[in-house]
């Protein structure tokens, strides 16, 4: 992957470990002119506070930070970071034009060990996440080396393609769909399992990550030989029954929430092969 064609982005951030609250609150914007997401009542996006066990993502509300060392960055990992986002920003920003919206980017936090959210705070233990309270990607340094070690995904575009799953989930938040997610919930809506909502959000994602690397590959011709490949390994590698399978020795798809990693597999190829987000309903039929 020849990273460095991509456009930078200026809204990656270092964790500086400490000063004061930060807040929440905040709606997406909605994109009514995507015929997709018309049919997309339903649609979760997991609990922050399930996933991060604090603050209400939508309340609003502060969240202390407690000071600390600044992370350390190195600086090629942080133009990489910088160049894939900013490449989402492109594509994406070129879809909600297209459909007479306007994109806002989402900022990109690079921490270290712990981080504070507008969701609660969070330790390396939850990997990449996307907080919707204050529209920001957490994503600690060591990751991408757990990513070869743990997962044995290498490659640059492997580490891309997490990135792009996590802005996917900022698109989401973008169109509005928090507050029915909610209403979901409220409702006594299945969340988890093989056929819950969080799966299906979660597989929405994945499509839209492959989306942006079709679209991507369209303007930077960027990818090289196994690009490709190491971004489907990626994905098989974090389904929900290969982690379970490695961690317990058997699989629960009743606790799935993110998708087998051959539905994973299937939806990134589903928006890559299409560029198309109107591949990406995985709330109709089989996920």
């Amino acid at each position: 992957m020849d990273w460095q064609k991509g456009e930078r982005s200026q809204n990656v951030e270092v964790d500086s470990g400490g000063g004061g609250p930060r807040f929440g609150g905040g709606r997406g914007l909605g994109l009514g002119g995507i015929v997709i997401l018309a049919i997309l009542g339903l649609v979760f996006f997991k609990d922050p506070t399930a996933l991060l066990g604090q603050a209400d993502s939508g309340s609003g509300g502060q969240v202390a930070v407690p000071s600390g060392p600044q992370t350390q960055v190195d600086p090629q990992t942080k133009d990489f970071v910088s160049a894939v986002l900013g490449s989402t920003e492109k594509t994406w920003g070129d879809i909600f034009t297209a459909h007479g919206q306007q994109y806002v980017d989402p900022k990109l936090d690079l921490f270290s060990g712990g981080v504070n959210t507008a969701c609660g705070s969070a330790s390396t233990a939850v990997g990449p996440f996307y907080c919707p309270g204050d529209q920001k990607v957490y994503l600690d340094v060591a990751f991408f080396q757990e990513l070869e070690n743990r997962f044995h995904a290498a490659g640059d575009f492997a580490r891309a393609y997490v990135i792009a799953h996590e802005v996917g989930h900022h698109v989401q938040n973008l169109l509005g769909i928090f507050d029915q997610v909610e209403q979901a919930r409220r409702r006594g809506a299945r969340m988890e399992g093989a056929d819950g909502l969080s799966v299906r959000q979660e597989l929405q994602a994945d499509c839209f990550a492959g989306v942006w690397a079709n679209r991507t590959q369209q303007r930077l011709q960027w990818l090289q030989q196994g690009d490709v490949e190491s971004a489907l390994n990626a994905a098989s590698r974090i389904g929900d029954d290969t982690l379970q399978r490695q961690a317990q020795g058997r699989v629960v798809p009743d606790s799935f929430t993110h998708g087998t990693s051959a539905q994973r597999v299937k939806w990134f190829r589903a928006g890559f092969d299409s560029g198309d987000i109107g591949s990406c309903n995985t709330f109709a039929g089989e996920p």
